[in-house]
């Protein structure tokens, strides 16, 4: 039995399975995971036989997981268009299984237009790599119905990373950080008028993971509650406001041709 690292619930590995608290999500997680699975996807975790024991069992990833400050291969460009191009083909595999599934139910309200389903936190944390190339995303707890864009602004804000400068997460000034910006979006494909909305949109993902941070800790989430008293909401506010004033350098990489 392996204790996992990271996230805010305890993880545990078994031989080739993961066990992980269940939520009143769940099941609808679970008919996520199980609709990738027969649509082909192979870059998420499998559902192993429901039990009533409060926890949920799913199949491992092989592979590393970075932290913060991302690691050398999770900060490398190999690893940045990877992660555009699996984010692409997840959203890709759940265009069908949103046009259908209930908007209620997930831990994270639906959010219009449904395009697809979000992932919900694509970040560094939550992608398997080998080596410097990412294979899979696992931690599907914050997926939700929603637009492709919602889950693009997160992806990028962790992976280009767009971080102020005095964020110790984040590396390359705004010039670096806007053509990275560039690489991912044109790996995903993201079409110009979702670029023309992208850094408004990051900037409203981060100020509503700070009220979902809020909420949770408010509730009696223990883990909100201590990234709270960590302050990791002022972090994500004072990045917010950094893609904002850095708007112009952003979107000249961004529109440009």
């Amino acid at each position: 039995m392996e204790i996992l690292s990271g996230g805010i619930n305890e993880i545990v590995r078994v031989g080739d399975t993961v066990r992980r608290p269940a939520g009143p999500w769940s099941p609808n997680v679970h008919a996520l995971l199980r609709h990738l699975e027969a649509d082909g996807f192979t870059g998420a975790p499998r559902v192993r036989p429901e039990t009533s024991d409060g926890y949920e069992y799913l199949s491992f990833l092989p592979g590393d997981v970075s932290n913060y400050p991302a690691t050398p291969a999770a900060a490398s460009p190999e690893a940045l268009t990877s992660a555009a191009a699996l984010l692409r083909s997840y959203h890709d595999a759940t265009v069908d299984f949103a046009a259908g599934t209930p908007h209620d139910g997930w831990q994270v309200p639906a959010r219009d237009p449904v395009e697809v389903v979000c992932h919900g936190d694509f970040a560094p944390h939550n992608c398997v790599l080998d080596g410097s190339r990412v294979t899979g995303l696992i931690d599907f707890d914050f997926a939700h119905p929603g637009p492709r864009l919602w889950d693009v602004a997160y992806a990028v804000y962790r992976w280009v990373p767009l971080t102020a400068p005095d964020n110790p997460d984040g590396f390359g000034a705004s010039p670096a950080q806007a053509a990275r910006l560039r690489t991912f979006c044109d790996t995903y494909g993201l079409d110009p008028a979702a670029r023309a909305a992208l850094v408004s949109a990051v900037a409203a993902r981060l100020q509503a993971l700070v009220a979902l941070m809020r909420a949770e800790a408010a509730a009696g989430s223990e883990a909100f509650a201590g990234h709270l008293a960590a302050g990791h909401h002022v972090r994500y506010l004072a990045d917010a406001d950094y893609v904002l004033a850095q708007r112009e350098v952003f979107e000249e990489h961004l529109l440009g041709q």
